[in-house]
């Protein structure tokens, strides 16, 4: 609105008027106000300054309050007691015995006047600033020093409030007709100014627009003269290289908003000037929020702000929203404030994890084989060492323990070599037609001995009707045998193992394995499919298990497009659901089983 000459001008004529005004009116108001007080002190001088009512007062308390009061009264007129001003008797501690308006007694508080008037002097001091004109003069009774009353004499300045608001509205008043003048002055005086700077105005936004091939006419040759001649040579100018640059901005705006690495640029002063949409997702931004380059990346490390360090690249890695972002930091342009710095944000959440997840596995795997082999190389040496001079039975134990962590090792590399297979898909499946009921109830009869030596109770539910399947029967077989094991594994003695299918749709039937077991923490759910992940440690190794089997399960039935889940509560026992197609496509037939 003010960016036109002629409101600047208004505006400048509206303001000269309205400081002038604003000054006199605070200064009136200020006089108003510093009149009032003069006056009220003037009039409590004239009378406490009176001998006769000074002694009249000092007579009337050694009767009493009630004679001081009707002293008071006495020069209620001089003393100008109305509606605002309020007298009090009080006491030498400056509490209230009496005034002439019982209801402001509850609202009366010491001032300064008061106290001092406590002291002995007589309290006359109060500004414009103070809420209330106040006079407080000591009484004593005797001839001594001690302070026997004191009169205090308060004005709450609402009469001083209602004449300054009344000035107030004048004075705003006489602001608005100067306002009138001076818009309308202004606009008289401007017109002849700005008539010949609205058509070179005119002409800018069409060449603005686009129209570099319109020409304004030169009517004078002063200085608006001279601007249009400038304009003019402008549009010539940018006529031939708006061509150039629209071309390269194209190119650049369409690498921009596909790339899926996010890119920001910035000027030295941390100011952003372009964002692409891969860093608003990837930062969680807005262009519409106006950021700076320290509120985007307030948590990156930056080196000191030297020129070597602001002409040199720079890498380092954030976290948004749980991923990790590597930001590199690019500069452009030059140091004098005409530059500044691209970002290029790439996302390596997923290569950190693959990484994380490659060192926990060559950690797991280095960890799982070292206690065997140091097993075995304690025993072997006990037994060179030995060179015959241990017993049979000794040696037949120790062989023993070397057989065993043998047999552990070989399955540890089994599992390896299985998912090795299965991460990359060069484990053949042999997809086969067989009867789902029949495979569970043989895995069933199976482990059913083990169930039984270990104390268990192991029951088949699993319907006639169910239907045949298609699926690899081996690895099937290896993923409900493992989960079984798990449930006897885990399960206190006289504990109680089900096997149970059923159908989950038309297509889909669900496998469940049961156990009223000693259950799985909440907080270890989650993370049971894990490879080499065990809760109980020590009792899964003394089991002979290696922490592969659930891991294994999951890629076996993932690969026959199913899904396995598990859920836990300490202490009450595991449920184990595996869902299964039924419609998969098979790449053999298998004979009657």
């Amino acid at each position: 609105m003010f960016r036109s000459l002629h409101m600047k001008l208004v505006l400048i004529l509206v303001l000269m008027i309205v400081s002038v005004m604003a000054v006199v009116g605070t200064f009136l108001i200020n006089s108003v106000s510093t009149f009032y007080i003069d006056s009220f002190y003037e009039d409590m001088q004239n009378v406490f300054n009176q001998t006769d009512v000074m002694q009249s007062l000092e007579n009337a308390a050694q009767a009493g309050t009630t004679d001081i009061q009707t002293v008071v009264d006495s020069y209620e007129g001089q003393l100008g007691i109305d509606n605002y001003r309020t007298y009090y008797i009080l006491d030498s501690q400056g509490r209230v015995l009496a005034s002439s308006n019982a209801l402001r007694e509850a609202s009366f508080t010491r001032t300064s006047n008061v106290i001092a008037a406590m002291a002995g002097e007589t309290g006359t001091r109060s500004s414009v600033a103070d809420s209330v004109m106040d006079v407080a003069v000591p009484i004593r009774a005797g001839d001594g020093d001690q302070v026997d009353y004191i009169v205090y004499i308060a004005d709450d300045k609402r009469e001083v409030s209602d004449m300054s608001w009344r000035f107030f509205q004048i004075v705003m008043q006489a602001m608005m007709f100067g306002l009138l003048a001076a818009i309308l002055l202004s606009f008289l005086l401007s017109k002849t100014i700005t008539t010949p700077i609205e058509r070179i105005t005119e002409g800018a936004r069409s060449i603005a627009k686009g129209n570099f091939d319109q020409e304004l006419g030169v009517q004078s040759s002063d200085e608006i003269g001279e601007l249009t001649r400038s304009f003019n040579y402008m549009a010539g100018q940018l006529k031939n290289t708006v061509g150039e640059v629209q071309g390269e901005r194209d190119k650049l705006n369409t690498l921009f908003l596909h790339m899926t690495d996010g890119v920001a640029a910035f000027t030295t002063a941390g100011r952003l000037i372009h964002m692409n949409p891969a860093t608003e997702s990837l930062l969680g931004v807005r262009v519409e929020d106006g950021l700076t380059f320290d509120e985007m990346f307030a948590d990156l490390d930056m080196p000191n702000s030297d020129e070597t360090a602001m002409r040199s690249f720079l890498t380092s890695e954030i976290t948004r929203f749980g991923r990790v972002l590597s930001v590199t930091l690019a500069p452009y342009g030059a140091l004098d404030g005409e530059g500044g710095v691209i970002a290029v944000i790439h996302d390596i959440t997923e290569q950190r994890r693959l990484d994380d997840a490659r060192r926990e596995f060559v950690a797991n795997v280095s960890h799982e084989l070292r206690t065997p082999l140091t097993n075995i190389r304690s025993y072997t040496e006990t037994l060179l060492d030995a060179a015959g001079d241990i017993p049979i039975d000794t040696e037949k134990q120790f062989l023993g323990v070397i057989s065993s962590e043998s047999e552990r090792m070989a399955r540890i590399v089994t599992d390896l070599l299985t998912l090795s297979k299965l991460d990359y898909g060069r484990m053949e499946l042999r997809m086969t037609r067989f009867p789902l009921g029949d495979m569970l109830k043989n895995v069933a009869n199976a482990m059913k001995f083990t169930a039984e030596d270990s104390g268990h109770e192991l029951t088949v539910d699993t319907p006639d009707d169910l239907p045949q399947i298609v699926g690899d029967r081996e690895r099937i077989e290896q993923v409900v045998v493992n989960i079984l094991s798990n449930a006897v594994k885990y399960t206190p003695a006289g504990g109680h193992v089900r096997l149970s299918a059923r159908m989950a749709g038309a297509n889909r039937v669900r496998i469940t394995v049961e156990d009223d077991g000693v259950g799985i923490p909440a907080a270890d759910v989650p993370r049971l499919f894990e490879r080499f992940y065990r809760v109980d440690k020590a009792r899964s190794r003394e089991a002979g298990g290696t922490g592969l089997g659930l891991a294994i399960a999951k890629e076996i039935v993932e690969q026959h497009e199913g899904k396995i889940a598990l859920a836990s509560e300490y202490g009450k026992g595991t449920t184990v659901t595996i869902t299964l197609p039924t419609d998969l496509i098979p790449n053999r037939e298998e004979g009657p089983v």
